[in-house]
């Protein structure tokens, strides 16, 4: 149901490539080698977002096999809380056993779920028009669709807080991801103000220790965040935040608008030349 998301056996060849052609540097000595100019050549950040304990699960022990610093951005708000809203979705549509899904609250139209390809399709549908939806409409949407597959499964797919002590056990950086993963420009100034800080300090109580970075939920600016969170960004404390823009950092860029990629590409090769390309901005 996610055929976009790099399996297992993907992610330890993309680690591997990244440790035997780049420079694979915790985030704090990026930002610090971006202001003074002493960044290395070939520098890379390896970054997840949300909090899922397959982080911890399967991510992690490749990491230490190949001596890789990472982030995690966590939403706090379902630290061992089951499943993010999407992934409930996403297990009605997987065990709905009809063959068409017509929501009546939604102009979504008749969505066919007759094959995979069918429900892989609906899910994208419904996800990407949710996640532009105010928190509490999001719920009831999601509740509606669970309804009306009657399935209601919420698996458990989020870190839990040994996991996320234990990746800070292990040199693993915890960010911060907002609390619920709203799009920060759908909710009122004062709902995001409190989305980003209240994870910073829940985080921090979790982990007794710091939390320095944030990122966007989805990260688009103008479109899911603005130079208002920018600001409530650094009125929490955070120290940088990071966006979902592709390309590379650039030196003299606003630490609080730092780009990052997506590198899902299926073979070893095309995985390099894009990480070359943006990083010699080409």
């Amino acid at each position: 149901m996610l055929p976009n998301d790099p399996d297992i056996s993907t992610f330890r060849w993309q680690m591997q490539l990244l440790s035997s052609f780049f420079n694979v540097i915790p985030l704090d000595l990026a930002l610090a080698g971006l202001r003074d100019g002493t960044i290395p050549p070939r520098a890379v950040c390896i970054t997840f977002d949300d909090g899922y304990r397959s982080i911890h699960d399967l991510a992690l022990p490749i990491l230490l096999e190949y001596e890789l610093p990472a982030t995690v951005f966590v939403s706090s708000g379902y630290i061992g809380h089951g499943a993010m809203w999407n992934d409930r979705i996403i297990e009605a549509i997987r065990g709905f056993e009809g063959g068409s899904l017509d929501l009546p609250s939604v102009d979504f139209g008749v969505l066919s779920c007759g094959t995979v390809l069918d429900r892989q399709k609906a899910c994208e549908t419904i996800i990407g028009s949710a996640k532009y939806l105010a928190p509490d409409l999001r719920e009831s949407l999601t509740r509606e669709i669970e309804m009306h597959c009657k399935v209601s499964i919420e698996p458990n797919l989020m870190l839990t807080k040994s996991m996320l002590r234990a990746l800070v056990g292990s040199g693993i950086e915890i960010g911060a991801h907002t609390v619920s993963h709203p799009i920060l420009s759908n909710v009122s100034d004062e709902s995001a103000r409190r989305e980003i800080a209240e994870s910073k300090r829940v985080l921090e109580a979790t982990i007794d220790g710091d939390v320095r970075y944030f990122a966007y939920p989805n990260g688009k600016f103008g479109k899911d965040f603005d130079l208002r969170h920018v600001k409530m960004v650094k009125d929490a404390g955070f120290e940088a935040a990071f966006t979902s823009s592709s390309g590379g950092a650039a030196m003299l860029g606003d630490d609080y608008q730092l780009c990052r990629c997506m590198p899902w590409d299926r073979s070893p090769a095309a995985f390099g030349i894009r990480l070359f390309r943006w990083l010699y901005g080409v």
